[in-house]
């Protein structure tokens, strides 16, 4: 299983919004780097992220790759038609401002 060149994309976060900006994509794979702004210790943050490539029973994959202190955050996908939720959380006892990269994947998934 793997994606051919073409399938990825990059994406950085709009620099005058926050981590709650959303950003599009169409794309089954890539990078997003999230902007800088501070998260405060032990909070959610959440953005849309769109992309026409994900559907409600898709798995989305998400691994933190750079921009930022390791093991500090967590993630969650939640996708749907069109587009997901990613939640962001700051773990740690301190607020970070950290422009948080990493890599997705979208992997198609059917009930049936």
């Amino acid at each position: 299983m793997g994606f051919a060149t073409g399938a990825g994309t990059t994406l950085i976060q709009d620099a005058s919004g926050d981590k709650t900006t959303g950003i599009t994509a169409n794309k089954s794979t890539g990078q997003i780097r999230l902007n800088n702004t501070s998260l405060a210790a032990n909070t959610n943050v959440a953005f849309t992220f769109t992309n026409s490539t994900i559907s409600d029973t898709d798995i989305l994959i998400f691994n933190m790759t750079g921009g930022g202190t390791l093991g500090a955050y967590s993630f969650h996908a939640a996708p749907q038609s069109g587009s997901a939720i990613i939640t962001v959380r700051n773990i740690t006892s301190g607020a970070l401002a950290e422009a948080i990269v990493f890599q997705f994947a979208v992997i198609q998934s059917v009930t049936s």
